[in-house]
């Protein structure tokens, strides 16, 4: 273990021993590592048939083993064979219907004409190129985490102090969801918004599904994902950012907030998990509303019971039978097709064009990720994810954003929100959109995402002043829940004056170069030398000035509480 991993590992300590820690980590300087992808052969995800493999470099499993994983960060490219585009064209061809529903409305399942239709135009005029193009247009790469590939989209922005987000897909959706929302949240001024609202954006594809590998045993739940997206972010040099979810997202997301992964900062979620317990109740036995509902309350209640009784069969079938129905979704592209079109009694025909809904049916199709896809439910034994109980919203402390959009599956009422989330930071109910947000309306998620998250952008990047530079070099836990260690590099310019500030934890000083003069909590100002340290109470007024001929730098070890901004401007 390196000097660098044996500071971070000894952050892990007790509070107040966490202050000891920091005196004696005072003395070493960590150096900002911006982590890249490495130069190896590009990994190419050719299709034999219907199974993955890689073409110029076959990828590396690696033992399920934190300490002897391979961590490199691997470039790849889509570049499905046209053998396997053919054979998809043929078993589309030899597609056999059923006759015709016997009703006039949807209430038996997808229209036989309009299904027809849509598997003609799959059949004969649709281009896979067209979407394979868009995808390796992207920075898109893979690495090991947990014995698992994971596949994952990372597109960094121009703009100073980009907010990082890591952005989670569901189910019947994947990667493809996302894709519209990259632009508008890394170059904002090109749509509407201001540089200082720009994101960096990670999105991966969950475990099973896309271009990610297919577990091959059991026990990759939302738990054990969120661990893996926090490992992402970390091996990508992240060490404040934020998560956000809709479907299978919004636990996963939720996941992360609840384990308090290290760097997390907050969470946006569009299924969230506000059921009361009564409600739940209610709804599992198909029984009436509990009295005392407001009227929101009481229309959420309608629209759970209605997609509960008549459009939820497909959760029950993948929750207890993944590997039954998945025979069939992955034996005929046309099963698998209406299986997805069907979602939300057909909201992909309602709010998406045909396009883009068999972009996505391809994408499963290509990489037989029907069945692997579908044991995500069984995981979690079916579980409702709209569940407050089932998700365990009480033990979210971090903040939470929602936005309600009007197509989803129920309108989240923001009574129930506010009881699930005790630190729900943001609540709207937007004005367009379904379940699939991101993909149907695409400019207004990301204004949503700007507007959500904007109060946490002070923690995650402190404003910086006129000659007066911060770089962050380490954020990790402390056992006592709710704390964790920050250090930061700060270098004055020549005369530079920092605003008179405070902290919400405790400060440790130390002078790496230069003279600086510290004014603390009104008492007469003192000047340090290189090597010199300085405690600072939690909640002191201070500021700090160089007062040397050169240039001065400091080492500031924090101790604080998750959320908070680190620093407070003192009037």
């Amino acid at each position: 273990m390196n000097q660098i991993e044996q500071t971070k590992e000894r952050g892990r300590c007790d509070y107040p021993a966490g202050l000891a820690w920091a005196a004696n980590a005072l003395g070493l300087l960590l150096l900002a590592v911006s982590v890249n992808a490495q130069a190896v052969p590009t990994i190419e995800a050719k299709t034999v048939g219907t199974e993955k493999v890689a073409s110029t470099a076959q990828i590396k499993k690696a033992p399920n083993n934190a300490a002897t994983e391979d961590q490199a960060i691997r470039p790849f490219r889509v570049n499905i064979s046209e053998e396997a585009l053919a054979d998809l064209r043929r078993r589309i061809a030899a597609t056999r219907f059923p006759d015709k529903e016997t009703v006039t409305d949807r209430s038996q399942g997808v229209l036989l004409a309009k299904f027809q239709e849509l598997i003609g135009y799959w059949g004969t005029d649709y281009d896979w190129r067209k979407v394979e193009a868009k995808l390796n247009a992207l920075p898109q790469f893979v690495t090991t985490i947990d014995g698992l590939d994971i596949h994952f989209i990372h597109v960094r922005s121009k703009e100073r102090n980009a907010l990082p987000i890591i952005v989670t897909h569901g189910w019947p959706g994947s990667i493809i969801e996302q894709v519209k929302i990259i632009d508008p949240l890394t170059n904002p001024t090109a749509h509407g918004g201001k540089a200082e609202d720009a994101f960096d954006v990670v999105i991966p594809s969950i475990p099973g599904f896309g271009f990610s590998g297919k577990p091959t045993g059991i026990g990759w739940n939302p738990d054990r994902i969120a661990r893996a997206w926090s490992e992402l972010m970390k091996r990508l040099g992240y060490t404040r950012y934020v998560a956000q979810g809709g479907d299978w997202g919004s636990p996963i997301s939720s996941s992360m907030a609840r384990q308090s992964v290290p760097g997390l900062l907050g969470i946006h979620i569009n299924l969230p998990a506000t059921v009361p317990p009564e409600v739940a109740a209610a709804l599992a036995v198909g029984g009436p509303a509990p009295a005392g509902l407001s009227e929101k309350e009481s229309a959420a209640f309608e629209s759970l019971a209605i997609f509960t009784k008549k459009y939820r069969a497909y959760a029950l079938m993948m929750g207890t039978r993944p590997q039954t129905i998945g025979y069939a979704l992955t034996d005929t592209p046309a099963g698998l097709a209406a299986w997805i079109f069907d979602y939300n009694n057909g909201e992909p025909e309602r709010l998406l064009n045909r396009d883009d809904v068999l972009d996505n049916v391809t994408l499963y199709w290509l990489t037989n990720t029907a069945t692997s896809a579908a044991r995500i439910y069984w995981e979690t034994g079916g579980q409702s994810v709209t569940l407050a109980s089932a998700q365990k919203t009480a033990e979210i402390s971090l903040p939470v954003a929602i936005t309600v959009f009007p197509g989803e599956v129920y309108r989240t009422p923001e009574t129930w929100a506010r009881r699930a989330y005790r630190n729900l930071i943001y609540f709207r109910e937007a004005e367009k959109g379904g379940h699939f947000a991101a993909w149907e309306q695409p400019q207004l998620f990301a204004e949503e995402m700007r507007a959500a998250f904007r109060s946490l952008r002070a923690v995650a990047k402190p404003a910086q002043q006129s000659g007066i530079r911060r770089t962050d070099l380490l954020r990790d836990d402390l056992s006592t829940p709710g704390r964790e260690v920050l250090q930061v590099r700060v270098d004055f310019d020549p005369e530079a004056v920092a605003a008179k500030h405070s902290h919400p934890g405790e400060e440790i000083v130390h002078v790496l170069e230069g003279l600086l003069e510290y004014e603390v909590g009104g008492k007469p100002p003192v000047t340090l030398k290189a090597g010199d340290v300085l405690f600072i109470p939690a909640g002191t007024a201070h500021r700090v000035k160089n007062v040397g001929s050169g240039k001065g730098s400091e080492l500031a070890t924090y101790i604080v509480e998750k959320g908070k901004p680190l620093i407070t401007l003192v009037k």
